[in-house]
């Protein structure tokens, strides 16, 4: 009897099946497909991301122990495991990406936007990168050491609704400065980074695209004070300086005024100090907007813990940027899902219990309903005590 569609399908019903098929068409996925579709091969790598499958031979195996429920994961057949390891292989990762760029696009205008941050009414974006280790004699194109393999994921996130909005692929040995080669920055937007980023001729190319860069300082920069504004005396905020690059190559790079903050952690007591391009904002704010950066990196650990991308199904650079590319698109399914669904539970538990009832024909709000279980149990007089003495 069909009591509904599985929590799955329910799940699979969220992707924008129109951005998919342009973007097959696009890269041109149906091109001498003859058993697994694109979509097919994407709702293989969805259950293998929602289920923990550590391999493509386990997630074929299970895929094969449904037997005909495979219908209802939305597979016309059978998956083999050489043909699901080429798909990954040879088959264009950009779908995949282009898929998870229009999510991220809806997730933007649906998800809440961060109480702290929401008074500036501006994008407010981080910018950091995570490695990746990989076996060397299995990924020799990922150099990164002499004996030691990696990729870098380098990834923008946005601060206001949680999620990534973009992410680049790159060898392990990669300097973070490369990013911001590869990003257009937008005018009024803030950008968060540590200051493993801090190259002057890229920050000034990013003021005059009239973007804003908050950084820390590096240490004994070379600089020449031109305003000391004041501060409230005993706040955490020690000094708020307007000063200009020092050294002759500095002033020929970034030839314009930037702001200097000394601040102290009233928490930690750490001493932090901030540099950026916005001369106006309150000091405190800057600091705030450092803090909130903190939340890409709670991102990378949990893609780490929680999703299957330390080892990969496939060898290629290609196969590597689509299980990364999959697995982001199951993090924005997971928290659109529990946006939607106004969800209590946090986005490891809605990603738990979706993995354990993928099957089960039950609305995705009857999952997490919460139902008040009596520690009494009425016994009947009937029945005989096991263990009386």
């Amino acid at each position: 009897m069909n009591l509904g569609r599985t929590v799955f399908a329910q799940l699979v019903e969220l992707l924008p099946r129109k951005a998919f098929d342009l973007a097959v068409r696009r890269y041109g996925g149906r091109r001498r497909v003859r058993a697994l579709s694109c979509m097919d091969q994407l709702l293989c790598m969805i259950f293998a991301q929602f289920t923990a499958r550590a391999s493509l031979r386990e997630t074929v195996s299970c895929l094969r122990a449904l037997g005909p429920r495979r219908y209802h994961l939305g597979l016309r057949g059978s998956v083999a495991k050489s043909t699901l390891a080429d798909a990954n292989e040879r088959r264009d990762f950009r779908i995949f990406r282009d898929l998870a760029l229009a999510m991220i696009a809806t997730g933007r205008l649906e998800l809440p936007v961060d109480r702290d941050l929401a008074r500036l009414e501006a994008d407010v974006f981080a910018l950091d990168s995570t490695t990746i280790d990989l076996c060397l004699k299995l990924f020799p194109w990922a150099l990164f050491r002499r004996r030691k393999a990696a990729v870098k994921a380098h990834t923008l996130f946005d601060l206001n609704t949680g999620i990534p909005v973009f992410m680049r692929i790159s060898q392990g040995k990669t300097h973070d400065l490369w990013m911001l080669d590869q990003i257009v920055p937008l005018a009024g937007a803030f950008y968060v980074m540590d200051r493993g980023y801090v190259d002057f001729a890229r920050l000034y190319r990013m003021h005059l695209a009239g973007a804003f860069f908050v950084t820390r300082a590096k240490r004994r920069m070379d600089c020449r004070v031109t305003e000391r504004r004041p501060v409230p005396p005993g706040g955490p905020v020690r000094s708020d300086w307007l000063i200009r690059p020092g050294g002759p190559l500095s002033r020929r790079l970034y030839p314009d005024t930037l702001r200097r903050i000394r601040y102290v952690d009233p928490e930690t007591g750490k001493r932090l100090v901030f540099l950026t391009n916005n001369l106006t904002l309150n000091p405190l704010t800057i600091a705030l907007l450092y803090r909130k950066r903190w939340r890409i990196e709670l991102f990378f650990k949990w893609i780490k813990q929680h999703l299957h991308i330390k080892s990969f199904f496939g060898t290629s650079p290609n196969a590597v940027q689509s299980q990364l590319w999959i697995a982001v698109i199951v993090y924005v399914l997971v928290a659109q899902c529990k946006q939607r669904h106004q969800l209590p539970q946090t986005l490891n538990e809605v990603l738990q219990i979706l993995g354990v009832t993928l099957l089960q024909k039950t609305p995705i709000n009857g999952l997490f309903s919460e139902e008040d279980v009596s520690d009494t149990m009425v016994m009947n007089c009937n029945q005989l005590e096991l263990f009386k003495l």
